[in-house]
């Protein structure tokens, strides 16, 4: 990996891009425990409450996705990263403030989320054009599995202190780091000197979003996996925002075994980054596809109440299937999507994958609360393994190759 950082860092722009990946990753991985348990202590809250929190975080940034894309082709990635991150980072600061202060409640946590949604829709589809601004094509496999590696360092660190600083200080302490990392690799990507996008002919949103559109729908590789994983994100989104926590809601040591779950499945994203780095995959979605597969175990081994050193194994093994998977998968569209209507349709990808999460997420504590936990996650489990095979009848999903374009 020291070679292949070494090789990459010669680019203008990559060194602060990872950096500011792993300072925010670290307060993400503190977020998700810090804003499950802040929910779940407020007076009176249930597991119902939870699932209108979370919901109200990831709807609008699946609802303005489609516009994120269309901006994030206009205008400088890296300025559209950085400001999302530094505003993002205001909205998390009162969530922090209200749990510090004791006046949060469930509306104020659910408004707070939902306008820091906005920003993650702006966010995600300029994030994913950011490296290839930085990165000629033929580098975008190892730039993609390092990018992952810090995104996974960052995360694991703050899964694991994460449930440690919510036990001693609190949610709202650990929620004002989150912030914290927003705000600084906000500061880092802003200011990278990437080249101003071209100028192109003037259209309409919606002249846009039809060529993007366009470019989505031309490639079926794309649409079925995107299909596919609208049913796998429904149920991983319910896992990590809901049910896991539910799970692990007993006894003196919830948020801490919660946060082991979080480090283990970061851990084995590291060694897919470090797998990504050194293998070459001929048939790229094939690969990731059957590793996908493999996660449906942590949500089995959750359900069927295995001891907990075995559900941190199979998370492990989650984790590294999970960034297998992004690695080729951002690969594959970084070399065969055109440059000039990559944002528009990574919002598409981003916009399908997620269109049902909202949804797992609003359902997960009900559902939980009527048949139980258990059940839940093992239904979420054969979801999640049948969405991950059936894309690979498609012939194009199968032969795909991530040749560089000519």
């Amino acid at each position: 990996m020291i070679n292949d950082l070494r090789d990459l860092s010669r680019f203008s722009g990559f060194i602060s891009l990872i950096s500011s990946r792993f300072i925010s990753n670290v307060g993400n991985g503190l977020s998700p425990i810090a804003l499950a348990y802040g929910v779940l202590s407020l007076p009176g809250s249930t597991g119902s409450d939870l699932s209108l929190v979370m919901t109200a975080r990831i709807t609008p940034m699946v609802l303005f996705m489609l516009l994120g894309g269309v901006v994030g082709d206009r205008f400088k990635r890296n300025r559209i990263v950085g400001g999302a991150d530094i505003i993002g980072s205001l909205f998390v600061s009162v969530s922090a403030i209200s749990l510090i202060a004791g006046f949060a409640s469930v509306p104020l946590l659910a408004l707070m989320g939902g306008l820091f949604g906005v920003m993650g829709a702006l966010w995600w589809p300029a994030m994913s054009g950011v490296l290839p601004d930085i990165l000629p094509k033929e580098s975008l496999q190892k730039g993609n599995a390092v990018v992952g590696l810090m995104n996974s360092f960052g995360f694991v660190l703050g899964a694991l202190i994460g449930g440690t600083v919510v036990t001693l200080f609190g949610s709202g302490w650990a929620l004002l780091v989150d912030a914290l990392t927003f705000f600084v690799a906000g500061l880092l990507v802003w200011r990278i000197d990437l080249p101003s996008i071209p100028e192109r002919e003037k259209n309409s949103i919606i002249h846009d979003l039809k060529i993007g559109w366009k470019e989505f729908i031309s490639r079926s590789w794309v649409v079925t996996v995107v299909v596919g994983f609208t049913f796998i994100n429904l149920c991983f989104e319910a896992t990590i925002s809901v049910l896991g926590p539910l799970a692990f809601n007993s006894g003196g040591h919830g948020p801490r075994n919660w946060s082991f779950n979080l480090a283990a499945i970061t851990a084995g994203m590291i060694a897919g980054g470090v797998i990504s780095l050194k293998m070459h995959f001929p048939r790229p979605l094939v690969s990731g596809m059957l590793a996908i597969a493999l996660t449906s175990i942590w949500n089995l081994s959750i359900g069927l109440s295995l001891t907990l050193p075995i559900i941190l194994l199979t998370a492990f093994v989650a984790g590294i299937a999970i960034e297998i998977f992004g690695v080729v998968w951002m690969t594959s569209l970084q070399r065969h999507i055109p440059e000039e209507s990559y944002s528009r349709v990574v919002s598409y990808d981003t916009l399908g994958s997620y269109a049902l999460a909202p949804i797992g997420i609003a359902l997960a504590g009900p559902v939980a609360e009527w048949i139980g936990t258990s059940p839940t996650l093992i239904a979420t489990a054969g979801i999640t393994l049948l969405a991950a095979l059936l894309p690979l009848t498609l012939k194009s999903v199968r032969e795909l190759k991530n040749q560089p374009k000519e």
